[in-house]
């Protein structure tokens, strides 16, 4: 448990986030989220309310967000549920923060296909550029968790960033994405080798010689 987030103190939370409300824009977006469902359906609105809220506390502590207690009990008030059945959602999703973290979450896959493919080297370009599993870098940008299938295994190893995926990762291409990231330059998602989607590294192959000569026979039969 030495990579666990530090999860702040409660009065220290309520201090900050007791009167937390929804924006005037995300009031809207609200509105909207709960007239998709039926009257008495409305906890069905805890995943996108929660999302919301982590965006709101993103935007408002210029990181990538995150669920402060009093955050998720106003969820609760929203569609009117106890807090508890707003929490266990909370705590299921891992796409959901509960401990603070910093303006890029840097999540590395350590699952199976992404180990035999290099994870381990992802996960030392990051400890060489002073990101800590669990932790958030003493300047607030980075904060690194190591996570289960993301389901990019073809694109072996990836991180997601945020809202992004980045595949076909090395210990270099690492490097220079967290530089990147820091420096304020823009990032390319996806593949990091330029590979198209899942496609194998040398191109694509399955069905090529099918591929190839239906199109030989139509251009016969067109001539």
């Amino acid at each position: 448990m030495a990579d666990a987030p530090k999860i702040p103190d409660e009065a220290e939370t309520r201090a900050r986030w007791g009167a937390f409300a929804w924006t005037p824009e995300n009031q809207v977006k609200a509105d909207e989220i709960l007239a998709r469902y039926p009257k008495g359906r409305e906890q069905s609105a805890s995943i996108p309310f929660l999302d919301l809220a982590q965006r709101q506390v993103g935007a408002d502590t210029n990181t990538q967000g995150w669920l402060p207690v009093p955050v998720i009990e106003y969820v609760a008030r929203q569609i009117g549920v106890p807090y508890m059945r707003v929490f266990e959602v909370a705590t299921f999703y891992t796409m959901f923060n509960l401990a603070p973290v910093g303006k890029y979450h840097v999540q590395v896959c350590g699952t199976t296909p992404c180990l035999l493919g290099g994870s381990d080297d992802v996960l030392a370009a990051c400890k060489n550029k002073g990101l800590s599993k669990g932790h958030t870098t003493p300047d607030g940008l980075f904060t690194l968790t190591e996570v289960e299938c993301l389901g990019a295994c073809a694109n072996a190893p990836m991180v997601q960033i945020n809202d992004d995926n980045f595949e076909d990762l090395d210990y270099d291409k690492t490097t220079a994405l967290l530089e990147a990231l820091a420096e304020d330059r823009p990032v390319t998602p996806g593949s990091q080798t330029g590979r198209r989607d899942s496609c194998a590294i040398g191109g694509p192959t399955n069905l090529q010689a099918m591929v190839d000569a239906n199109h030989d026979y139509r251009g016969e039969w067109a001539s």
